[in-house]
């Protein structure tokens, strides 16, 4: 007497079920990252001004660690670059004409309960009551002045910028394990301000 036994039964609609609720599950668990809500560059006398809005949307991970008294250190990063056609509008050749970076510390004092953000190269300090107010106030740029030297034709130029948390300036024993976790990994993408 021949016995087949089969492999396995598939239930479709259950497999279908619990594939997209898998799928649902990895997009929901994924880091959001910050980005840039606007960013223009307008004319003002003889030179151009950036003007930009960053979002930080940050993890509960992130804010764990300002609730705890861990210093964090944001990067604002901005690049001037010239793109000249080579062939029509398929391939531009683009050199970086200037760049430039501004540090903030961002902390929690928790003595006056302030959240204090300090910008690295001017030592200018603000203080703030709420984590959204402070995180408002470092994602606005007014009146950001673009070097004229450079600007000769800005048909030609493009101007981006990105942010990011500087994890290197963290505590030692905190970075293997901030490297490594998407909850930290937030750097915008590159985002081309439009010329006005």
């Amino acid at each position: 007497m021949d016995f087949i036994m089969p492999v396995s039964v598939t239930n479709k609609p259950l497999l279908f079920l619990i594939s997209s609720l898998l799928i649902l599950l990895s997009f929901s668990a994924r880091a959001e990252t910050f980005y840039i809500d606007y960013a223009t560059v307008n004319p003002i006398g003889n030179g151009y001004v950036l003007n930009a809005k960053i979002k930080y949307p940050l993890t509960a991970r992130v804010k764990e660690a300002i609730d705890n008294g861990i210093t964090i250190t944001f990067s604002q990063q901005f690049e001037l670059i010239d793109s000249t056609p080579i062939l029509g509008k398929y391939w531009h050749w683009n050199t970086t004409l200037w760049s430039s970076e501004i540090r903030y510390q961002l902390r929690y004092h928790a003595l006056t309960q302030q959240y204090l953000l300090l910008d690295i190269d001017t030592h200018l300090q603000q203080n703030f009551s709420t984590l959204d107010d402070t995180l408002n106030a470092l994602g606005r740029i007014i009146n950001f002045n673009l070097p004229p030297e450079y600007i000769d034709e800005p048909d030609t130029l493009i101007f981006q910028l990105r942010s990011g948390i500087d994890l290197n300036s963290l505590p030692t024993p905190m970075r293997p394990g901030v490297l490594v976790s998407s909850k930290w990994q937030l750097t915008s993408p590159w985002v081309a301000a439009q010329w006005q």
